[in-house]
């Protein structure tokens, strides 16, 4: 049996000393963890090396696209499965994943193999969603902000700390790939007991939550204040009576109700900025070894420098992310013109990265692309996040993943895949850069637009003023030659 989080009250959660003090640090220790694979940044020059001898268009056109594919597979039932199981299943799924990943790169020698193991990948990707929410089911909700914090950093450190543990093992040690991923193999086994011992936790976002009925008739949820937005969200758990109506499960009520809020002007920008800008950002995340493999060949070449860049980006993204709390803009006015110059300068970067035939140039391109990225994302969760319940936001970040992954599966389909048009890796880049050029070119428009009908609103505020200080209140006139003056409207 798993052991299991007890539902508390919030007064109880909060008290010093709980166990889900030690729950919160025990999944940040796994987050980190889990991050430790000193050889996911020389992949792509083990693959291409003696051990394994695939050829570059085997891995840009054949194995590399089935990380897309299996990603968007498995994206809406790996979400739907956390929150239905319970968090701890996906984790362990996700382990086993890791797991299967290296032992494939270990003693894969085909293409199959290969495809297999990018199918691994997604799973793993997909099941982040897990770790991510899990935190949220052990604290309350005063602590979100606190704890979401803790299990960020202890990826990000993760990540760094494997990017850099790879990079020594590579340039110091003079250790080989392959036994680098005999390492890795150690290091993901080790996580994956880790996920052994996670506790199983009672309360979860849409399938299991406990309610009970007052006498006067009011829904509460166990261990949680009651909120107008739950409240019109979660119906009673009964028996289904024989006409059981779809309409009365949770997810749906979300949806139904998440028709409401689409209307916000920020929500709609922000949500299309994380599908489009995520595609082209994972994309080139995806292909970026094959391209500095282009550059800078790992079998003719010593020094391969891959997981010092990727910890020199995930350090530089993390300082980005945290100086984007700080922040301080109109977003309703300067939004669309702020994403304009940061995608702006991600083309430029990708053209950059494209020409250059000095991997160094390509290396701090690369890093600048992927830290400007990471400086929009926590400002589009809280852009997103302001206007909605924490269901709600969970619901909508899951839909905008979905679209972004669909997308992103079909640029595959026709530019990556050998079934498509089977594209050479800069002629890819060469689309990725026409991507983020076409995406500025809009953010620039809109950005004016909203800049001038600003204009045009002060300006007509100033003359109604000058007007109602000269000559009393200004009336204004409707296009059908109807007043529209709050005082006539009632006559």
């Amino acid at each position: 049996m798993d052991p299991e989080v007890p539902e508390k009250t919030q007064q109880q959660q909060q008290q010093p000393g709980e166990c889900w003090r030690f729950s919160v640090l025990y999944l940040c220790f796994y987050g980190f963890m889990v991050q430790i694979k000193p050889a996911e940044s020389f992949i792509t020059p083990y693959l291409l090396g003696p051990d394994k001898n695939f050829t570059r268009e085997q891995l840009t056109n054949e194995i590399t696209p089935v990380l897309s594919y299996a990603y968007m597979s498995v994206l809406v039932p790996v979400f739907l499965l956390t929150d239905y199981l319970r968090y701890k299943p996906v984790l362990i799924l996700q382990s086993l994943s890791h797991v299967a990943i290296w032992l494939l790169l270990l003693f894969g020698t085909t293409v199959l193999q290969m495809q297999f193991m990018e199918f691994f990948y997604g799973i793993t990707m997909a099941a982040r969603v897990a770790y991510s929410s899990y935190i949220f089911t052990l604290v309350s909700p005063q602590s979100y902000q606190k704890v979401a914090s803790y299990s960020r950093s202890s990826v990000l450190m993760g990540v760094f700390v494997s990017s850099v543990l790879g990079q020594l093992f590579v340039t110091l040690g003079d250790v080989p790939f392959l036994t680098l991923n005999y390492i890795s193999l150690g290091f993901v086994t080790f996580a994956f007991t880790l996920t052994l011992f996670l506790k199983r936790p009672k309360r979860t976002m849409f399938f299991n939550r406990r309610h009970a009925l007052t006498a006067n008739g009011t829904l509460h949820s166990e261990g949680e204040a009651v909120n107008a937005t739950s409240v019109s969200l979660v119906a009673e758990k009964q028996k289904a009576p024989r006409g059981w109506q779809w309409r009365e499960m949770a997810l749906v009520k979300m949806i139904l109700e998440l028709k409401d809020t689409v209307r916000s002007p920020q929500l709609k920008l922000w949500s299309l900025w994380w599908i489009f800008n995520s595609t082209g950002y994972y994309l080139v995340v995806y292909y970026v070894q094959i391209l500095w493999d282009n550059i800078h060949p790992s079998r003719e070449n010593r020094g391969v420098y891959n997981g010092g860049v990727d910890a020199a980006a995930t350090l530089l993204g993390a300082i980005a992310s945290f100086s984007a709390g700080h922040v301080k803009l109109r977003w309703s006015l300067w939004a669309e013109l702020v994403i304009f110059v940061i995608t702006a300068l991600q083309a430029g970067l990708l053209f950059l990265m494209n020409s250059t035939t000095n991997i160094w140039v390509c290396y701090v391109g690369f890093v600048l692309f992927r830290s400007s990225h990471q400086l929009l994302v926590p400002i589009a969760i809280f852009q997103i996040a302001t206007s909605l319940s924490k269901e709600l936001c969970a619901l909508v970040f899951g839909i905008n993943t979905f679209l972004a992954t669909i997308l992103k599966t079909i640029i595959t389909l026709i530019i990556a895949d050998k079934r498509g048009l089977g594209l050479h890796v800069n002629n890819q880049f060469y689309f990725y850069i026409g991507h983020f050029s076409l995406l500025a070119s809009i953010y620039l428009g809109r950005g004016l637009y909203v800049l001038a009908r600003h204009q045009r609103e002060l300006k007509a505020r100033g003359l109604q003023k000058e007007g109602e200080a000269n000559n009393g209140p200004v009336t204004e006139m409707n296009g059908t030659g109807g007043c529209t003056h709050p005082a006539c409207s009632r006559a």
